[in-house]
Order: C-alpha cells, then sequence, then structure tokens
C-alpha cells in the first residue's frame, strides 16, 4: 500500500479534520512521537488518535516506526511538500485571476 500512487485529494481530505491538523503541527515541531506523546493534553483518547493516524498513514502522510518496544509516528515530509505544492500552484492562479480582474476593473 505504501507505493501505489495516491491522488492529492486523500492528503487534503486527511488534513480536513482539526485533530489531524493538531497531529500534523505536533510531529512538525517535534519530529516522531509516540500515540501517548500525542495525546498528552489533548481531549482525545490514544484510541482515538490511533485511528487519526491510521487515516493519515492511508493517506500517506505518517508512517510508524518501532524504536525498541515503542511505535513512534512521523511525517511523510515528501506528500507534505507535495500537498505545498498543490496549494502553491493554486495560490497562483488565484493571484492570476485578481491580477486579471484588477487590470480588467481598472479599464
Amino acid at each position: 500500500m505504501r507505493n501505489r500512487p495516491r491522488p492529492a485529494s486523500e492528503v487534503f481530505a486527511a488534513l480536513g479534520d482539526e485533530t489531524r491538523l493538531r497531529i500534523v503541527s505536533s510531529l512538525s515541531a517535534e519530529g516522531p512521537l509516540s500515540i501517548t506523546r500525542l495525546a498528552e493534553g489533548s481531549p482525545v483518547t490514544r484510541q482515538g488518535i490511533t485511528k487519526h493516524l491510521r487515516v493519515m498513514e492511508r493517506a500517506g502522510l505518517a508512517r510508524c516506526t518501532r524504536r525498541g518496544r515503542e511505535s513512534l509516528w512521523q511525517l511523510e515530509e515528501r506528500r507534505i511538500e507535495e500537498a505545498r505544492r498543490h496549494l502553491d500552484a493554486i495560490s497562483r492562479q488565484w493571484e492570476s485571476a485578481l491580477e486579471r480582474l484588477r487590470a480588467f476593473v481598472e479599464e
């Protein structure tokens, strides 16, 4: 499953949840973390965090590695970078459309 190409829509669908965005933020700031660490200070249980991580894993956003007895989750930076490129392209399209609108209005 890890090697099959995934559409960008899967990434954005996975990121469309407040808890998963918080997980992305935590993993971005702190690096690989255990489910216990991700659940600290959260109203979401460890089981809930696990479900969110599995959604992220299916979208190619996160992966789990073992370090001794501990499972650590980390972001798949390639997928985050792909999402950023998609957002940059959309941003350029909007800027271009707004520039055309501005030029039209000023004529």
